[in-house]
């Protein structure tokens, strides 16, 4: 008698047995003939530490050519149990017993989720205490996502998930809420409508519709009719303008806030809920009061994360402390860029630059966390052999980076299509220490990122599908029973602004979805490598783990234009790019050649580390689109590197206050452009998807021009831009008009509705001061 289990004909089904699953067993055995008998017998540890052992007959299931087969039903089991079984067969007094097999009952895949949450450096380091912001975005993103976020999944049991912090945005809500910073949107924000000179009213007019249109303007009516009022060039009153200086903070509060009063974990509650529902009519106390509660949420940022932490209810991981692309940062040379017309820059090489970066961020995290953090996100996921020392050498124990990076490691690469090769963690070595490298999935990242709240007006179901693609897509085809983990990674307060008032269902759902299935287990990334006894999450060392030899340079983006396959030509090749490059390196050579170092001069250097940082360089070259935020960026890069010099008591050479490009001029709903010279581009944007149809008088040229999305990971609002001109010495204006592809059915869009819009095309060698402001002509 021969007998077999285990084999393509008889298997174990699930293979991988999930809690509450029953396991269905077949058996071959040849030949067939009367008087045989199949059974199993079993032994059980439950995580208790109790022991069950039993008998499990197997039934005669049928017959093909020379062989029986045989089934047993078993189960169910519960999660943590271990499981040996021994498959015995019989025929009259022979008797045959297969090796043990043995299992662990859990999850079918386990999901490693990580939030990335990351301001750049918008501080005046030449103004200490660094108390004046040239941005509003760390305050206004405070109030939307970074206290509400992780607040979303403290009460699912099972949950968990890795939030990574940057210190560089940490840093600054502290300049917030311990020095007293503010920001020119807060200080227009707190000054009496009736006090505001002409400038700055006009700015205000500008400025406080920057927001998400869909999302954070048209649900609120008193805040759609001061949008519709800008756009159709109406006066305000003073009331107007206090009623928008109040919505513009309003509109960025997170749902939670709008629709309740929430404790905050510095014990304090915070709410802007009665504001919302007085709509308008609002007073100067009621401005100071909504901008305390600002203060409020931001002082209980640190802490939230803190409690959460210890409780076990999120992970935390960090970056190198200003958000550098730390593989350019060490060596501009090992660019790795293939865009046709790129080149690399004047080399930059510092890694004594890219080393402090890491060790600040370890020192900053176990300030203010308790501990040394396990984990780092490379900022952009910007990874290469020469930084993986850095890491190791300051403790980290994992690092995670893109799919697209580990399609490229190796002599030959890596097959990551197939999730038994991307869903595990990889090893790399430097100096004989090990360091785990977790590759994410992109396609379902971006599902989370950029689908889901377009595709769904139900979130529970948006959240079932993603469910349902973890496992199908992963779970059903992992051919052996070693444990497997699906990295997610994606950037944090963006991907929860885009879901608008859905944000704190969807993530809900999605949490829920994901904790109740038995096939599913949430984990931190550095709880899957060390594993919790606590929650039944075994531990997988580095020895445990496949070692990669050649780690590709490269980043989680695949720069627009290039070669297929992710590089790090976002930050560096084009002109204007190479030009920051060239001034980068000619700061960090002055501060060398007048002595300047970290411990003489921590001032200037913070200052230069900061210029280090990868938002800048991210705003420069044409792969991005145009955006009314690069010029900013590109100005606050070279105020950066200006401090640099003052700081060291050098002088900042004159290319400092020079533009690295010109900008052209941009035209929105609420700063449009009455006229612009004929030598500049113009850069249609909007916050809504679909196309802009111009036409140039006197000749009556007309065409309609896509709206491409602008910015990325780091975008501050959803924006689609279209470029036009710049225009021919005989066109004198050229009219706008938009089709927004969201709202075709909706006439009364406040994005679709309006009047052509007539911006006037004035000799290139002319004068003229381009004003603001909009024509009454028709639509086209």
């Amino acid at each position: 008698m021969k007998i077999w289990h285990l084999t393509a004909d008889a298997g174990r089904e699930p293979l991988r047995v999930a809690p509450g699953q029953r396991v269905r067993l077949t058996i071959g055995t040849s030949p067939v003939a009367p008087g045989q008998s199949v059974w199993v017998t079993y032994e059980v540890i439950h995580p208790n530490g109790n022991v069950d052992r039993g008998f499990q007959s197997a039934s005669w299931d049928h017959n093909a050519g020379l062989s029986s087969y045989w089934r047993a039903l078993w189960g169910p089991f519960e999660r943590g149990d271990r499981v040996t079984y021994v498959v015995h067969g019989s025929q009259g007094d022979e008797r045959i017993d297969l090796p043990p097999v043995h299992f662990t009952v859990g999850p079918r895949i386990y999901v490693g989720l990580l939030w990335h949450q990351h301001q750049p450096v918008y501080a005046n380091m030449n103004h200490p205490p660094q108390g004046r912001m040239t941005q509003p975005w760390v305050r206004l993103h405070s109030l939307r996502a970074y206290y509400a976020m992780p607040l979303v999944g403290a009460g699912i049991p099972g949950l968990r998930v890795t939030f990574n912090v940057t210190p560089s945005l940490l840093w600054q809500i502290e300049q917030y809420t311990n020095e007293g910073a503010t920001d020119s949107m807060l200080d227009l924000t707190l000054k009496p409508a009736e006090q505001l000179t002409p400038d700055e009213r006009a700015l205000v007019l500008d400025r406080f519709f920057d927001a998400d249109w869909h999302n954070q303007i048209f649900p609120f009516p008193r805040y759609l009719e001061l949008f519709q009022r800008r756009r159709e060039g109406l006066a305000f009153s003073d009331q107007d303008v206090r009623d928008l200086q109040m919505w513009y903070n309003l509109a960025w509060f997170a749902p939670q806030f709008q629709q309740g009063e929430v404790a905050l974990s510095t014990g304090e509650s915070a709410s802007v809920q009665h504001w919302i529902a007085q709509e308008a009519g609002f007073s100067v106390a009621d401005v100071e009061a909504m901008v305390a509660e600002q203060h409020k949420i931001m002082r209980a940022i640190i802490p939230l994360y803190r409690q959460l932490q210890d409780e076990g209810h999120i992970e935390l991981s960090t970056t190198p402390f200003y958000h550098p692309i730390l593989p350019l940062i060490f060596d501009t040379d090992d660019a790795t860029i293939d865009r046709p017309g790129t080149c690399k820059p004047p080399r930059f090489h510092y890694p004594e630059d890219a080393d402090a970066q890491v060790a600040m961020a370890v020192d900053y995290y176990r300030e203010h966390f308790g501990a040394p953090p396990l984990g780092m996100w490379p900022a952009e996921g910007a990874v290469s052999s020469n930084v993986v020392p850095l890491f190791v050498r300051h403790g980290i124990q994992w690092i995670a980076t893109d799919q697209g990076v580990l399609e490229k490691s190796g002599r030959w690469g890596y097959e990551v299509d197939n999730p038994e090769v991307l869903c595990r963690p990889y090893l790399v070595q430097a100096q004989g220490q090990p360091l785990s490298i977790f590759f994410r999935n992109t396609a379902m990242s971006n599902l989370i990122s950029f689908h889901y709240h377009q595709a769904y007006q139900d979130m529970d179901l948006a959240a079932q599908d993603f469910a349902r693609h973890v496992v199908q897509d992963f779970a059903d085809r992992f051919p052996s029973q070693e444990d497997r983990i699906l990295t997610v990674v994606l950037d944090g307060e963006n991907t929860w602004g885009a879901y608008g008032p859905n944000a704190p269902i969807f993530l809900h759902s999605l949490y829920r979805r994901l904790t109740e299935s038995p096939e599913i287990q949430t984990v931190g990334l550095g709880e899957y490598l060390q594993g919790n006894m606590a929650r039944v999450v075994p531990a997988h060392p580095a020895d445990d783990q496949e070692r990669i030899y050649e780690l590709y340079t490269g980043s989680w983006i695949d720069e627009p234009g290039s070669d297929p396959g992710v590089d790090l030509g976002v930050w560096v090749g084009e002109a204007d790019e190479n030009r920051a490059w060239g001034l980068l390196g000619d700061a960090r050579r002055a501060l060398a050649d007048a002595g300047v170092t970290p411990e003489n001069n921590p001032r200037a250097f913070q200052s230069m580390y900061t210029a280090e940082g990868s938002d800048w360089f991210w705003w420069l070259g044409t792969d991005r689109g145009r955006d009314a935020q690069d010029q900013e960026f590109e100005s606050l890069f070279r105020l950066h590197l200006t401090n640099t010099y003052r700081l060291a008591g050098l002088e900042p050479p004159p290319a400092l206050q020079r533009p690295l490009r010109p900008w052209g001029i941009v035209w929105t709903f609420t700063q449009a452009r009455e006229a612009i010279p004929a030598h500049e581009a113009l850069t249609v944007r909007t916050n809504c998807p679909g196309s802009v149809i111009w036409r140039l008088l006197p000749s009556g040229r007309m065409g309609e021009t896509l709206l491409q999305a602008a910015g990325g990971v780091d975008h501050i609002a959803n924006r689609f831009e279209a470029t036009l001109g710049p225009f021919a010495e005989d066109v004198q204006e050229v009219r706008l008009a938009f089709r927004c592809q969201e709202h075709l059915l909706e006439e009364s869009a406040a994005c679709v509705t309006g009047t052509e819009r007539t911006v006037q095309v004035t000799p290139a060698d002319a004068k003229k001061e381009v004003p603001m402001g909009q024509s009454g002509a028709t639509w086209v």
